[in-house]
C-alpha cells in the first residue's frame, strides 16, 4: 500500500440522464434519489483511495440548492478531501445540465466520512493524502474543522452536559411552548 496518494489518483465522476422514474409527486427528481446516487460515488472515490471496502460513517449536511429536473443529465464529482487513520472525507459535488439549453446549475455538495474496512469487518488504516496546493490544504483543513465542530455540537447536546438555561433567550423567539417539570 502506497503511504500516500494525490487525490487526483481516486477522483471519480459519474453522469446519469434522470428519467421519470426518479422523480417525486412535484414532478422533480427525488432527492433521495440523489442521495443514493451521492452514497454510491462517495463509495467508489473512498474505495479506490484505500484500495479497500468501505462505509459510510456520517454524512455532514445536504443542502438541495436547485432542483433537478426530468430529462437533466446530473453529474456527480467525488474526491478525497481528507484521511484519517482508518476514515476518509470524500467532497462531492452534484451539478445538473439542461441538455436542449445547456444551461448548468449547482444542485449540492455535501462530505461523507468513510471507513476502510478489513475482510473481517473491521477498520483498516488507509493512504494519507499527498496534498499539492493550496485548494486541497484548504480542503485538508476545513475538514479537519468541520470535524472539531461536529463533535462539540454532539458534546453540547448530551443530555448530562446540556444546560436549558443557557438557551432560554434563543428558545423564546421560536415556535415552541415550552412547559418545564
Amino acid at each position: 500500500m502506497n503511504k500516500f496518494k494525490a487525490a487526483m489518483e481516486s477522483r471519480v465522476s459519474i453522469t446519469q440522464l434522470m428519467l421519470p422514474s426518479h422523480s417525486n409527486f412535484g414532478g422533480k427528481v427525488h432527492g433521495g434519489h440523489i442521495l443514493n446516487l451521492m452514497d454510491q460515488i462517495a463509495f467508489a472515490c473512498a474505495s479506490k483511495h484505500s484500495r479497500s471496502y468501505c462505509v459510510t460513517a456520517s454524512v455532514n449536511k445536504v443542502d438541495f440548492l436547485n432542483p433537478i429536473e426530468v430529462g437533466e443529465l446530473v453529474t456527480l464529482k467525488a474526491s478525497i478531501n481528507y484521511t484519517g487513520r482508518t476514515s476518509m472525507v470524500v467532497g462531492v459535488r452534484v451539478e445538473s445540465e439542461n441538455i436542449t439549453t445547456g444551461v448548468k446549475k449547482h444542485c449540492n455538495s455535501s462530505y461523507f466520512t468513510m471507513v476502510s474496512k478489513d475482510n473481517d469487518g473491521k477498520s483498516m488504516e488507509v493512504p494519507g493524502l499527498l496534498v499539492e496546493n493550496i485548494e486541497g490544504a484548504r480542503r485538508f483543513a476545513r475538514s479537519i474543522r468541520r470535524k472539531n465542530q461536529a463533535s462539540i455540537r454532539s458534546n453540547a447536546y448530551e443530555p448530562a452536559n446540556f444546560k436549558v438555561a443557557e438557551h432560554l433567550t434563543s428558545l423564546a423567539n421560536e415556535n415552541i411552548k415550552l412547559v418545564l417539570r
